[in-house]
């Protein structure tokens, strides 16, 4: 990062752990649903960024982990342990990546589309059309996840602060962890199998293997930010695995630039406060969304995140060229 981007995403930082002190429940709750889909925007940039696998089925494991925790619950009025339901949910969205995985990595370009796109629809048909956690109708969660231990609670999910400092904490980690992950030889090694995969098989890389465990990876986190916006909404349904929960995620990270996780997080910010926006203006707010959504991609190929490098181009390239 240059010295520019790390003071900006230091002031970004700062803003964040400040805004609880100057801002009302509903913005201190609104920026908690965005880093969580932050979240979620960062594991599939894993994908589609850095490993070049666009999947359209990514929400069944966000869903998934919402479902676990309401599954998981002894009855809907009892709080269950948040150190014993978050890895229970985060390791069935794990195990579930890695049986789709090995399936769908056996197909490429529009049909590993497809593929994924087919499993999560399959979820969301389950969860639809049985009984199980409610149906059509959803399951409401009526007491949150107890962090308590041993008697001790170092945070109370059920305070609008403590919740959203969880979240931040939640947001700093995973970019922490994606950021080492990609600078290791794992991350170069997805990075080469993106710009050429036979030459990385040449070179000796069981690429199956790298993209697979790239695919259980993202799933994983992406059952972390379900898990967390079930206990933040207290409700669950099917629309979770639906796929246009995919494409909003696969927007954010197009909007924000691709391969950056910096610009999956930028991207989040953008979707969900834009949406909020328009939705606050008038009924028909997916126009405006759309309309907003063609002109980034117009204007700004390379994402919100690369609006400088793109102005320079227009301004520098065009002009020399």
């Amino acid at each position: 990062m240059t010295l520019a981007r790390r003071t900006l995403a230091t002031l970004a930082l700062l803003a964040l752990l400040a805004l609880p002190l100057v801002a009302g429940k509903f913005y201190v709750d609104l920026i908690a649903k965005v880093m969580i889909m932050a979240v979620f925007a960062m594991s599939l940039d894993l994908l589609v960024g850095v490993t070049g696998l666009v999947s359209l089925g990514h929400a069944a494991f966000f869903g998934l982990a919402s479902y676990v925790l309401v599954l998981v619950a002894p009855d809907p009025y009892t709080a269950v342990s948040l150190w014993t339901s978050l890895p229970l949910a985060v390791g069935a969205c794990a195990l579930a990546a890695l049986a789709i995985g090995a399936l769908a990595l056996r197909t490429r370009g529009v049909y590993f589309i497809m593929v994924t796109l087919a499993f999560s629809q399959m979820g969301y048909f389950v969860f639809h059309d049985t009984k199980i956690a409610g149906g059509s109708d959803g399951a409401y969660i009526y007491v949150k996840p107890s962090a308590s231990v041993g008697g001790w609670s170092p945070f109370d999910l059920n305070s609008g602060a403590h919740f959203y400092y969880a979240m931040l904490a939640l947001l700093v980690l995973v970019f922490v962890f994606l950021r080492m992950l990609l600078a290791s030889r794992f991350g170069h090694a997805l990075r080469g199998i993106r710009s050429n995969e036979q030459r990385m098989r040449a070179l000796g890389f069981n690429t199956y293997c790298y993209k697979l465990a790239a695919f259980t990876i993202a799933g994983a986190i992406a059952g972390l930010a379900g898990y967390f916006a079930a206990v933040q909404f207290g409700f669950v349904n099917p629309e979770m695995l639906a796929w246009h929960q995919s494409a909003n995620v696969l927007l954010m990270v197009i909007l924000g630039g691709m391969g950056n996780l910096g610009g999956a997080i930028v991207g989040a910010f953008a979707f969900v406060l834009l949406q909020d926006l328009f939705s606050s203006l008038t009924k028909h707010w997916p126009l405006l969304m759309g309309g907003f959504v063609i002109l980034a991609v117009m204007l700004l190929p390379g994402g919100l995140t690369r609006a400088t490098e793109t102005w320079r181009f227009w301004r520098f390239g065009r002009r020399h060229g």
